[in-house]
């Protein structure tokens, strides 16, 4: 069985972690060490199981924790060269191993590949996650525009965690500066509710079982506003899963990944955390 937890995503920090096999992946670090095993406790994941820390680029609120994590669990830290630079106080302390698009980085059951993405940080990366098991997991946050190089590494996978960080209209109306407003929209920025709406219905296949909304914006940002436009376009491109909206301040329960013509809505999962698109 693999399974995804969803520790938390959001402007204030982002966490998700993969279990294969007794292992545990990371995939990005974005809150303190002590609050990531807050909330991993909450959920019963077993932090001293993790085998490695993958992250898509150094802000913090995607690498907060990255360094005393890995340091403490005594674990490598997969992403980019700059980006490690960026992460480590003192690089001589952490292993690390480097992230890139011409061979995957494997450690434990996973397998791990990664493409750069558009965004203001050195070295920003979408990832994509294969088990020994045959399921595969795609992050892909913190992007102002979707690149030929994400939809390739994105396609035929079983589950996706895609940023859905902002509604148009909210943003717009928000008070936030124009620069800024500017700078979220624009192709370093982050992508709208309708921009991973349109990728997810290009990257629907018959095998996604899983999708989750990531990286929603508090200020120009809605849950239901982002089911709202991304659900009904999965549903005309056949999706047949489920979809989940990770939430800033709390964990989701864990999700079984299985791919999506085997899933069965509501197992093992609570209350208003999983729908049919």
């Amino acid at each position: 069985m693999t399974t995804l937890y969803v520790l938390g995503s959001g402007s204030r920090g982002n966490c998700f972690a993969i279990e294969c096999d007794g292992a545990v992946l990371l995939l990005d670090a974005g809150f303190s060490a002590k609050e990531i095993e807050k909330r991993a406790a909450k959920v019963s994941l077993d932090l001293s199981r993790v085998v490695g820390i993958a992250i898509t680029h150094e802000h913090g609120d995607h690498a907060n924790g990255a360094e005393r994590l890995a340091g403490r669990y005594s674990v490598p830290l997969f992403t980019a060269p700059s980006t490690f630079a960026a992460v480590c106080s003192d690089p001589s302390t952490i292993a690390f191993r480097a992230l890139h698009s011409s061979a995957a980085a494997e450690v434990g059951p996973f397998a791990i590949s990664a493409c750069r993405t558009p965004h203001d940080a050195s070295a920003p990366q979408a990832l994509a996650v294969h088990t020994c098991g045959g399921i595969t997991l795609g992050v892909a946050y913190d992007l102002g525009r979707v690149t030929a190089g994400v939809r390739y590494l994105l396609r035929g996978l079983c589950a996706l965690i895609l940023e859905s960080n902002y509604d148009e209209v909210l943003l717009r109306t928000s008070k936030y500066p124009p620069s800024v407003q500017q700078r979220i929209a624009g192709n370093g920025g982050h992508l709208s509710n309708h921009a991973a709406a349109d990728l997810l219905s290009e990257l629907c296949h018959g095998e996604l079982g899983t999708v989750v909304l990531a990286h929603l914006s508090q200020q120009c940002n809605t849950e239901d506003a982002a089911r709202s436009a991304v659900g009904p376009a999965l549903r005309r491109a056949g999706f047949r899963g489920t979809l989940h909206v990770a939430r800033q301040d709390e964990p989701l329960p864990p999700i079984e990944l299985v791919p999506g013509d085997g899933v069965q809505l509501g197992l093992g999962l609570g209350v208003g955390t999983v729908h049919r698109a």
